[in-house]
């Protein structure tokens, strides 16, 4: 039983991993000169598009055949709303103390692509728009529910199930580069990191309200906030 349990969530680390990649290969067969040169938000957002339809048809004939629920409904209101809220102040006060941190030390990383109008509404609407829905699509309604298939129950770590923190870690993992010539790992330790411990939020929030939806919002805002910052610090720092 143990054996089996290891290989469903080997299988499901590989799966979680090689679509992304997969979806970048689809993403990168198109050219985005006309619309975005820069390449700030076209290729990003094709690539989320193409990530997350897999999953969207495996859930939706999954979810017919065994009658299994994805979260694909608002769940517990009051529990989700709140989790917006606290989210959204802790999260500002993070961003808040982390620019004074970056800013007081010479490490602030200016917005990655020319400040023009378009690359920023660009980003602001992807991450708005579709990096919550598909990549929370992805690593909480998918991950954390195929990884407790094999579970007869819950088991908790904490305040989160050993399926939040799997579905974290895999979506950590999912935010490091692989270069095969030679072999190489490139990622951002801290990024990484960032990811796992947002990653364990967001699978905390989509099991206590029974709603993929809460989730979506939580990343959507933390994405949307850090784009903002960090457009308007380059903007006056420039």
């Amino acid at each position: 039983m143990r054996d089996e349990r290891m290989r469903w969530i080997l299988f499901l680390t590989a799966l979680l991993l090689a679509v992304p990649r997969f979806a970048g290969i689809v993403a990168g067969a198109f050219s985005y000169s006309r619309i975005d040169p820069d390449g700030a938000y076209a290729w990003i957002s094709v690539h989320h598009i193409v990530q997350a339809l897999p999953f969207l048809a495996a859930m939706i004939v999954i979810g017919r055949v065994r009658s299994i629920d994805f979260g694909f409904g608002w769940g517990d209101r009051k529990t989700g709303f709140r989790f917006v809220r606290i989210f959204s102040l802790v999260f500002a006060g993070y961003t808040a103390v982390s620019m004074i941190i970056v800013l007081v030390f010479g490490t602030f990383r200016t917005f990655p692509y020319p400040l023009t109008a378009r690359n920023v509404i660009g980003q602001l609407a992807f991450q708005l728009l579709l990096s919550g829905p598909s990549e929370e699509l992805i690593f909480r309604a998918f991950a954390i529910t195929m990884l407790m298939l094999p579970i007869k129950r819950k088991v908790m770590i904490g305040p989160a199930s050993v399926a939040t923190i799997l579905a974290a870690i895999i979506f950590a993992l999912a935010h490091v580069g692989v270069s095969l010539s030679p072999f190489t790992l490139i990622g951002d330790p801290f990024q990484v990191v960032y990811a796992a411990g947002l990653g364990v939020v967001y699978g905390i929030c989509y099991e206590r309200t029974g709603s993929v939806y809460y989730p979506m919002i939580l990343h959507s805002i933390s994405n949307v906030v850090a784009v903002a910052v960090s457009s308007a610090a380059t903007l006056i720092l420039a």
